[in-house]
């Protein structure tokens, strides 16, 4: 049996004309890859983000993996991050052999739980052995490995608590790595999202505040690393070396210049993309309110602005996600649980023994968490059919 048609979308990005243009530009030289676009995008974010340097790449997933090479992240290495968040957060530390060490997570927001990172730095900086292996996973460790830095998530568009976060990367000395992928534009305590820490990375896949259709972007005021890190996105050629001179181990980590025009056009219009996927949060938050067993999203006083990747509601286990979220879909309107924890993939209990229990809070969060259709294009018709159609859904 086939899936329904559906109502409305679950995402769309929002491509004009302007954006349309900027591509057919490009396509209409001989600069395809490596030419003036990707310059003017760097420039624009780095301007935007107020950091030194910005450098497209091909993916957040890559932008997270230069991440990990710049801090010198080293097999058996052990980095604090989080279990609630896409699995590229994780995946980018295991390409380099190092540890994950998962602590949960703010049951409010989503984000990695300051109190927790503080706790677990200590314990593993500790030298004493019993305390490090309250953190560790059951297996696939091994003994002795050094901390060496935190990988925070801007769950779903909100910046994790940098002001804590920075201290305890200052006073442990750890890199602190940003993945803002979900979070342009956001800000914490009116300082822009992905400017915290060493580097921050953002990511424009088509559901993103902005796209690139594919592509990412790393920010950093480190001159050092942005200058590896460039290098490393190019095969690994650096400063000097002609096409075929390798001076690094490196990647094809490029982003072309159709993807860079096509971000340096959506750059143009970054607040009124945000506004506008704000007011269909706002349409959500004013028809989700009065329907019971339902709880809207929570924004932190410390964000002073939001930048809404997805609209994620929480339902109470009363009504039970996955019977609601198939009668949505029957009913025409898709949905998505959002996030399955990262340590019960099954890669991850197999390489690390996690089970059900080890991060009470996430686990919660996945299994009561349910993404709405969202994007910026959505009409306020749109946003009133979803909320109805969840209203009688959950109480029948």
């Amino acid at each position: 049996m086939g899936k329904p048609n559906y109502l409305v979308p679950m995402s769309s990005p929002d491509i004009n004309e302007a954006d349309q243009q900027a591509v057919l530009e490009v396509l209409r030289t001989s600069y395809l890859s490596m030419g003036p676009k990707i310059k003017g995008f760097e420039k624009t974010v780095a301007l935007y983000t107020g950091v030194k340097h910005a450098l497209g790449v091909s993916s957040g997933t890559a932008g997270l993996h230069l991440c990990i090479r710049a801090a010198d992240i080293q097999p058996g290495d052990y980095v604090i991050t989080t279990p609630f968040s896409f699995v590229s957060s994780t995946n980018v530390l295991l390409f380099e052999n190092a540890v994950p060490v998962f602590v949960d997570v703010d049951p409010k927001t989503g984000n990695i739980d300051p109190d927790k990172v503080r706790q677990a730095a200590a314990d593993l900086k500790s030298g004493d052995e019993n305390r490090a292996n309250q953190w560790l996973p059951r297996k696939g460790a091994g003994k002795g490995g050094k901390l060496k830095g935190i990988l925070a998530v801007d769950v779903f568009g909100q910046p994790a608590d940098y002001g804590a976060l920075e201290k305890i990367a200052h006073d442990n000395n750890l890199i602190l790595i940003e993945d803002s992928c979900e979070a342009i534009g956001a800000e914490y305590k009116h300082r822009k999202a992905g400017a915290f820490g060493d580097y921050g990375v953002f990511a424009f896949y088509p559901n993103k505040q902005m796209t690139t259709g594919e592509g990412g972007l790393i920010v950093t005021n480190n001159s050092t690393a942005a200058n590896l890190m460039s290098a490393l996105r190019n095969q690994g050629r650096a400063p000097g070396d002609n096409w075929l001179q390798h001076t690094h181990l490196g990647y094809n980590y490029r982003l072309n210049e159709m993807s860079a025009a096509l971000g340096l056009s959506q750059m143009q219009r970054i607040d009124d993309l945000i506004n506008k996927r704000e007011t269909v949060a706002q349409w959500y938050n004013k028809y989700l309110k009065e329907i019971r067993g339902i709880e809207i999203p929570y924004i932190s006083p410390d964000t002073t602005h939001m930048s809404w990747f997805v609209y994620v509601i929480h339902i109470d286990q009363r009504f039970n996600r996955d019977r609601t979220a198939a009668k949505l879909d029957a009913a025409g309107i898709p949905v998505r649980p959002y996030f399955l924890p990262i340590h019960l993939q099954p890669y991850m209990v197999e390489r690390f023994g996690y089970k059900e229990g080890d991060f009470p809070i996430t686990e919660d969060l996945g299994n009561c968490s349910l993404a709405l259709p969202f994007s910026g294009v959505m009409t306020e018709d749109q946003v009133k059919l979803v909320c109805g159609t969840l209203k009688e859904c959950i109480c029948n």
